[in-house]
């Protein structure tokens, strides 16, 4: 299974998603995407497989990606204080893989109706979605 893990500034989502999916699914191809450099290097850190940065590398990423994972952001274009792309939000958007979208209350994005949780169990959450759909 390809998983594309896609975030954006400093990379603590992705990084935190990274690493519980390298412990629930070891097999899986975990790539990571972020939209600056600096949240690419923590999804490495965090032991990505692949790692690139940019949006030609959503565009082309997406192409491959059984699930694509991240914040809701990730699907709005210019969200994440700008860093996300209206092509970005596009390629994602309309891949043919899965999406599994942290719903996280930020950067003006509400998501009505869902509760404020910690970064630990929306990442916990997002994680049982994609082991259920392996």
């Amino acid at each position: 299974m390809k998983i594309m893990v896609v975030d954006a500034q400093g990379g603590g989502v992705g990084r935190q998603l990274v690493t519980e999916l390298k412990k629930t699914l070891p097999d899986a191809e975990i790539r990571a995407v972020g939209t600056n450099s600096a949240a690419t290097a923590a999804m490495l850190k965090a032991g990505a497989d692949i790692a690139a940065t940019g949006e030609n590398a959503v565009i082309v990423g997406a192409r491959s990606a059984d699930v694509i994972v991240g914040p809701i952001g990730i699907v709005v274009a210019d969200s994440l204080y700008g860093e996300i792309t209206p092509a970005m939000a596009a390629a994602i958007g309309s891949c043919s893989g899965k999406r599994v979208l942290i719903p996280i209350n930020h950067c003006d994005n509400i998501i009505a109706g869902v509760p404020d949780l910690n970064l630990g169990h929306l990442v916990a959450a997002a994680v049982k979605e994609i082991e259920a759909l392996a």
